[in-house]
């Protein structure tokens, strides 16, 4: 076995919502919880045409699944009193934005995967121990909950291969550890369709060379995966197997904004207690977005008030910036303002996001010549 390619060193999570976009609604219509919730995506010919986006867990134990014609789920669920909504990607991209921003927080590199799943590299933040993951991978899940009423999985493993599977082994609400001693028996006997990248098609290419389970797999020589699969998926099945996986965690492509939020020791609206958190949010996420060369034109600040509800304030320039001790200001005058406008209530998670990013090619800006 490759057991000795891992890189026990590294500690890597993966969070992963549950049933998201049925979950969600659940949330904002308490009465449909305990019924089977199926999210559709209608065509607009008629209510029983398009397909099923997802379902709670509920609506699956009757064989609903994405992807199904919803005709085909009402069938599943005819004598049984279940909801079929539409989808509402604006409000499940809110509430996914602001889970993506707590949990961004955590992480030493973040890699956000899909609208409701996440990598986070916490290796440095949890000094190499796997049981000081466990006790921010739970934290994670509490603070979750507690802002946005959403329950999530998560696996914690040396590496994004193994951290995703893990994150899948007891959902909904699961918290799962791997340590680099557990990869082997933790994999070895699963069934080979559960490892990242096997679909039903390379699932039955394996099934006729007699490979059922992941052990099966990991017995294979390299040389015939290679032979059946071609050299860069066959050395992938033939690392996967052995529980190996190099590829670091890090945000894919241009990243649409960059933010970081923080807890605040107490509700308050004292605006030096809360610039004193928002110049330590500016100056992280301005260092990530000026490693990455990119200027910006966008500065928000984002407010979770005493109620959990989220008020954000935002101010786009002309031309790009990339000056810090604009971030700082900008951000103060927006704080400012939304309390202005929240006359009431006190703060309880304050963070920073700068957005509208522009890449750099080597041209100077203005406010390159600005004193700091």
């Amino acid at each position: 076995m490759l057991v000795e390619a891992l890189q026990p060193f590294r500690v890597v999570m993966h969070v992963d919502f549950d049933y998201f976009f049925a979950q969600v609604e659940e949330r904002e219509n308490p009465e449909i919880k305990g019924k089977p919730v199926v999210i559709c995506v209608y065509s607009g010919r008629g209510e029983d045409r398009g397909a099923v986006s997802t379902a709670n867990y509920m609506a699956r134990k009757y064989g609903v699944k994405s992807g199904m014609p919803i005709a085909f789920a009402r069938k599943r669920l005819k004598n049984v009193e279940a909801e079929f909504l539409p989808v509402n990607h604006r409000l499940y991209d809110g509430v996914s934005e602001k889970i993506m921003a707590l949990i961004h927080s955590h992480a030493d590199s973040f890699e956000q995967a899909g609208i409701d799943e996440a990598f986070l590299e916490v290796t440095q933040r949890v000094e190499g121990s796997f049981e000081k993951a466990r006790c921010l991978a739970i934290e994670i899940k509490r603070q979750i909950f507690a802002e946005e009423k959403i329950t999530c999985s998560i696996g914690v493993g040396p590496n994004k291969l193994v951290a995703k599977i893990a994150a899948g082994k007891q959902k909904p609400d699961g918290l799962t550890i791997v340590k680099p001693e557990e990869v082997q028996p933790f994999l070895l006997g699963l069934p080979v369709r559960e490892l990242v990248g096997v679909g039903r098609k390379t699932e039955k290419t394996l099934r006729n060379l007699g490979v059922k389970t992941v052990e099966e797999l990991a017995a294979m020589s390299l040389d015939r995966l290679i032979d059946t699969f071609g050299r860069s998926f066959g050395s992938y099945l033939h690392k996967a197997a052995h529980g190996v996986d190099e590829s670091p965690v890090q945000q894919r492509g241009q990243p649409e904004s960059v933010s970081r939020m923080v807890t605040l020791k107490e509700d308050t609206r004292d605006i030096a207690t809360m610039m004193r958190e928002i110049a330590s949010l500016a100056r992280a996420v301005h260092s990530t977005v000026v490693a990455q060369r990119f200027s910006f034109r966008s500065v928000s600040v984002i407010a979770v008030m005493e109620d959990l509800t989220m008020r954000l304030r935002s101010k786009t320039f002309e031309k790009p910036i990339k000056n810090l001790k604009i971030v700082e200001h900008t951000a103060e005058e927006l704080l400012k303002h939304l309390l202005r406008e929240e006359l009431e209530r006190s703060v309880r998670r304050v963070g920073v996001k700068i957005h509208n990013f522009i890449e750099e090619k080597g041209q100077k800006e203005l406010t390159d010549f600005v004193e700091t």
